[in-house]
């Protein structure tokens, strides 16, 4: 149960990151996840949207290069050594972690939501779920914490 994330090729240069959240925000879109990267001459910015198709089309007709990535959105329990519980088991898994970020409170109060880039997201699904690891789909994305 992998989640769409949207990765737009940005040029380093001001203004452009307010550019691209204008074109998702007059197209009524949400961004509900985001992590920024950079380089000397451009950046990465790694999206979880409400609607991550009309997001992709809104950023294509604003001239923003992007592509879709599979990854998972993982619940956590907020409480301390939740997410070395977590890590512990992707490790005992054999998933390599690529990256990984935060999102904000998920539906249930006491859980937040860790976005991973896993090297293989279905052996990943499998395993995490094997183990009662409860993965987010992308429509409980859409709508969490509203």
């Amino acid at each position: 149960m992998s989640v769409k994330q949207i990765s737009v090729f940005l040029e380093n240069r001001p203004g452009t990151l307010e550019e691209m959240t204008e074109s998702l925000a007059k197209n009524n879109l949400n961004i509900r996840a985001m992590s920024l990267a950079e380089t000397k001459d451009f950046g990465i910015a790694r999206l979880i949207c409400d609607d991550e198709f009309e997001a992709s089309n809104a950023l294509k007709e604003a001239g923003f290069i992007s592509s879709l990535t599979s990854v998972l959105a993982v619940e956590i329990s907020d409480e301390i050594g939740a997410l070395s519980k977590t890590l512990k088991l992707f490790a005992e898994g054999n998933i390599n972690i690529e990256y990984m970020y935060a999102f904000r409170e998920v539906h249930e109060k006491g859980y937040a939501c860790m976005i991973f880039r896993v090297n293989d997201v279905k052996a990943a699904e499998n395993f995490l779920t094997g183990k009662g690891v409860k993965l987010l789909d992308q429509e409980e994305l859409a709508h969490a914490s509203r």
